[in-house]
């Protein structure tokens, strides 16, 4: 098993070398920082991951997919930003639009027991 300290000890010491290698100007930022606060072998900061849902498919693709394959022929442009809308939310777990979900389910099947086509009824 690796020594934890020993570890610390050449990571301080890389560290102090580092330091030693910098410019007077960058030295001068480090100093602002704190030299115990800075750490060199920080990990980078990633840019935002794509968010995906559990489908692995970016809300574009998602979007796509459906447009392309269930929207009715000529969709407007309200419906397009419905669609949008409600699947950001979903792959970004709102609880505004897992309840819109969640009664989507729910108001199918009320429509099915009473033989309603939601695409065909108009109030």
């Amino acid at each position: 098993m690796i020594n934890p300290a020993l570890l610390a000890d050449e990571r301080e010491a890389q560290k102090k070398v580092i330091y030693e290698k910098m410019s007077p100007r960058r030295r001068k930022f480090i100093d602002r920082i704190g030299y115990d606060r800075w750490d060199p072998f920080a990990e980078p900061k990633h840019p935002i991951e794509w968010r995906t849902d559990g489908t692995r498919r970016t809300t574009q693709q998602l979007v796509r997919e459906y447009l392309q394959n269930h929207a009715p022929e000529k969709y407007s442009n309200a419906y397009g930003q419905g669609v949008l809308e409600i699947c950001l939310g979903m792959v970004n777990g709102d609880d505004r639009y897992v309840a819109m979900y969640e009664f989507s389910l729910w108001y199918a099947d009320e429509l099915k027991k009473h033989n309603i086509n939601i695409s065909e009824y108009k109030p």
